[in-house]
């Protein structure tokens, strides 16, 4: 029998979920503590058999203006063996039941779940369907990404890329590109580039109190790490690692338009590869690839340059709903993208 358990303290959280498959940092106590300055309370689940726990859950929480309603995130969620489709049935009746009892008009679940086939005849799509979760239409995080496999030893990880990215990487090094490990200090110069990066590919950032409060918080937490590629003084290019067990994230990149020609990403890249590699990370994930693997994609450019790593590109479930309140979820999924637009606009007016 299941036996289901809140977690008070960050270390026995952590480490239960470091102990589980599927985890993710966006599940781990300090994602939770970082949503919560913003207006999310989190709630962390065990799921445990026998003394041995089977599955980990941080439910977060957001109440909806002053109504009595609110709506539920399992970010990148539940962390456990998705093959126990037993399992898979008591962990998602239990966030059913947590979902009603907090009133919300849905609960959302994206966990890393891996698609091969078609996703209709997955086996955990079709649990979902007939527990009736729907696929959601606000997809919070990329369904799809690139992973590195960093086990083979460095020459093998570089014979796995594309020539023209190795060729790339060399170029950087001999003309004096270097990379170096940044700090908390270095972050306002981190979002200067993130946003000169934004303005420049058109994709909205939030302001830095924000940035510096999420990228700092797991940086002294060691959690994060910072990347910046240098030449003669110049700060051309940055990135942040998240990092989780054996698994790296590549989840904030920017670059300046100064010296593009020298190709400091590609360099940044291996650097930060070769890193988390040094530090017991098995994968590298580079967070983010088209729907379709299509020149039509908006993100096709950006993988094709993740590509030329020798990744593997990977399709996963993405992100599903359960409406505990059927209009109330419809207006909010019709009404919601609407808002999400004039915000867009808005800013772009600006």
């Amino acid at each position: 029998m299941i036996e289901v358990s809140e977690v008070q303290d960050s270390q026995t959280w952590d480490a239960t979920l470091l102990n589980l498959p599927a985890n993710h940092v966006l599940q781990s106590w300090s994602w939770g503590e970082f949503k919560a300055a913003y207006g999310w309370t989190a709630t962390r689940l065990l799921f445990t058999e026998e003394g041995r726990v089977r599955a980990a859950a941080q439910v977060l929480r957001r109440r909806m203006l002053h109504l009595p309603l609110a709506v539920m995130y399992v970010p990148k969620g539940p962390a456990m063996d998705y093959a126990n489709l037993p399992l898979l049935e008591t962990v998602l009746a239990h966030l059913e039941a947590v979902a009603r009892r907090g009133q919300a008009i849905f609960i959302k679940i994206d966990p890393d779940v891996c698609l091969k086939d078609d996703d209709e005849s997955h086996p955990v799509v079709a649990v979902l369907r007939r527990r009736g979760w729907r696929h959601s239409a606000e997809q919070i995080q990329f369904p799809n990404t690139v992973l590195v496999d960093l086990v083979p030893d460095e020459e093998a990880i570089l014979a796995a890329m594309k020539s023209k990215t190795r060729y790339n990487i060399r170029l950087a090094a001999r003309h004096g590109v270097t990379v170096r490990l940044g700090t908390v200090d270095d972050l306002p110069l981190f979002y200067q580039l993130y946003n000169e990066t934004s303005q420049r590919d058109g994709f909205l950032i939030r302001p830095y109190a924000y940035y510096q409060d999420a990228w700092g918080r797991f940086l002294e937490a060691g959690r994060a790490q910072l990347f910046l590629a240098e030449h003669e003084g110049d700060t051309l290019a940055g990135l942040i690692l998240f990092i989780f067990g054996q698994t790296a994230w590549y989840m904030y990149g920017a670059s300046s338009a100064q010296k593009r020609e020298l190709m400091p990403n590609h360099l940044l890249q291996w650097e930060a590869m070769r890193w988390a590699r040094a530090q017991g990370c098995t994968v590298y994930d580079m967070w983010g690839a088209p729907d379709v693997l299509d020149e039509s994609d908006p993100l096709w450019g950006v993988y094709r340059f993740k590509a030329g790593f020798g990744g593997q590109f990977t399709r996963r479930i993405g992100a599903y709903d359960y409406p505990t309140r059927g209009p109330l979820y419809r207006a909010y999924t019709l009404l919601m993208p609407r808002y999400l637009n004039f915000l867009r606009r808005r800013h772009q007016v600006r």
